[in-house]
């Protein structure tokens, strides 16, 4: 069983990293797994919690940032130890076949952190937004979902570390959220004004 998940992992990952293999993507893929390609985003987000949300936009960034670490410890300094699965661009077996497009790394790859930390923040983002502002929903499922798969499609990942980093992520960014908004100092929110 387990060794019929890895071979239908990896027969997505090369239709992935391979077959829709094209110019296009080849440039915009390495950007979107940037983490510096959405500073102007985190920035954005962090003014705008502050300037329209005051108190409660500082709770916000401070509950974001507790999410992206919880996340990416859990992620990196937990469950890639654990399972201690190579990333496809370092595995001495399929290595030579990977269409890899940035430097591979060193550390192993279940789950993908990038795909956690992505998910958490869309997960925490939708639970506090999803009431007033509905499109929140649907755009950022999209950005973390465009981030994972640009994991795949550069070479660093196997679907499933995308998958699994995403479910981690999104669990954990839920929890977060939860817990901010019953914070007492979060009683009132209303994210519509």
């Amino acid at each position: 069983m387990l060794e019929q998940l890895n071979q239908l992992d990896q027969t997505l990952f090369f239709f992935i990293n391979q077959n829709l293999s094209n110019s296009f993507f080849d440039w915009l893929m390495p950007f979107l797994r940037n983490r510096y390609f959405w500073t102007p985003l985190y920035l954005f987000m962090a003014i705008f919690f502050v300037r329209n949300f005051g108190k409660q936009g500082w709770l916000i960034l401070l509950f974001m940032a507790l999410t992206f670490g919880i996340t990416d410890y859990f992620s990196s300094s937990i469950l890639k130890p654990a399972f201690e699965r190579l990333r496809p661009c370092n595995d001495p077996v399929i290595k030579p076949k990977v269409n890899n497009l940035i430097p591979c790394g060193t550390g192993f790859s279940l789950p993908s952190s990038h795909a956690a930390n992505h998910f958490a923040l869309a997960l925490f983002l939708i639970t506090i937004f999803y009431t007033k502002w509905k499109p929140i929903l649907s755009i950022a499922i999209l950005w973390a979902f465009s981030i994972s798969f640009a994991q795949v499609y550069v070479g660093v990942h196997y679907p499933l570390d995308v998958t699994f980093g995403g479910l981690v992520g999104g669990m954990i960014g839920y929890i977060m959220s939860t817990s901010l908004i019953h914070l007492q100092a979060f009683k009132d929110w209303k994210p519509g004004n």
